[in-house]
């Protein structure tokens, strides 16, 4: 038996309220409590017989004294400790009756999601955070697209999307000097370019995030970044996804989930297959293979955080060459 069969199993409804402002609201945990001091974001244990929603209106009027009214699942997250798992199955609160108030001499704070860092967190909490501040979309680069075609077609990808520049055919230099025109572009159409080269460039150029692939991923021994800027990994499979995880990888790209015409014929996982490494994933996994916008809805009933894709998004270039 090893360490993660022996480890109890905890399942919490997390629950962050949050204000017409994009305020979230954190808790301090009291004295007399496991982690004393540290902060979090409220919600607590599923009893027998609960589900999650449940817990999460039972919990938030019994810690603060709110109702809630309606709450959209944002995702499931696993924290693992030396003695413990912990599942946060995570909600997003933006209607409820009453004024957050200490019940349990909780000190309660409304901060911003960029902010947590500022706070002696759970290591949960960075999870919870990354997710809240995460696009529900994750446009990929075309193979052949041209710089000219790339900086113009900004314009027409969803904003405040991510973007990854994936662009395998260029050599280092190339695609530093793409990299940096891409990165300035972004900014302007509030779109985060995410790279796949070396880690340390998103630092030096200002970038939102590092891709890993598969194999950057096998050679890794810890985080690439410091949080607040994404690092996000393909996987195709249970290992890889665990992998990730244990980097503290913010998000995976799970693929192939359908068909697509960069790889027809391809072995592919089906939404079915997609939802059975979801729902074990811990972490918000994206969809990637054979779907657009448009399988948003599908996406999430199948546990999807959000979709990645390349040709959905590029379909005039894609049409013209």
């Amino acid at each position: 038996m090893n360490v993660d069969d022996a480890r109890p199993v905890i399942r919490v409804a997390c629950g962050v309220l949050m204000r017409a402002s994009g305020e979230v609201l954190i808790a301090q945990r009291p004295a007399g409590k496991l982690a004393a001091g540290k902060w979090e974001f409220p919600g607590g244990k599923l009893e027998a017989g609960e589900t999650a929603y449940q817990a999460l209106v039972r919990e938030l009027d019994e810690e603060l004294g709110v109702q809630v009214r309606t709450a959209q699942w944002l995702t499931n997250l696993r924290q693992d400790y030396a003695d413990r798992r912990v599942w946060l199955d995570t909600w997003r609160v933006e209607s409820f009756d009453g004024e957050p108030q200490s019940r349990e001499g909780q000190r309660l704070a409304w901060i911003a999601p960029s902010q947590v860092a500022q706070f002696d967190v759970l290591p949960s909490c960075w999870r919870v955070a990354a997710a809240l501040q995460l696009p529900r979309e994750y446009v990929f680069t075309p193979p052949q697209i041209s710089a000219q075609e790339l900086l113009q077609g900004l314009r027409d990808l969803p904003p405040a999307c991510l973007l990854r520049l994936r662009l395998p055919a260029l050599d280092d230099n190339a695609y530093l000097i793409l990299a940096k025109q891409l990165i300035a572009a972004g900014r302007e159409h509030h779109i985060g370019i995410v790279l796949d080269r070396d880690p340390a460039q998103v630092i030096e150029l200002g970038a939102a995030g590092w891709h890993a692939t598969t194999q950057n991923l096998a050679r890794l021994q810890q985080r690439p970044l410091l949080q607040g800027c994404w690092f996000l990994a393909s996987a195709h499979d249970a290992a890889e996804i665990n992998a990730a995880h244990a980097l503290g990888a913010d998000a995976v790209v799970i693929a192939p989930v359908q068909n697509t015409a960069t790889h027809p014929g391809a072995a592919t996982l089906g939404w079915d297959g997609f939802a059975a490494l979801t729902s074990n994933a811990g972490l918000p996994a994206y969809a990637l293979g054979g779907v657009g916008a448009e399988d948003l809805p599908r996406a999430s009933r199948h546990g999807a955080f959000g979709i990645a894709a390349i040709s959905a998004y590029w379909p005039k270039l894609l049409q013209i060459k």
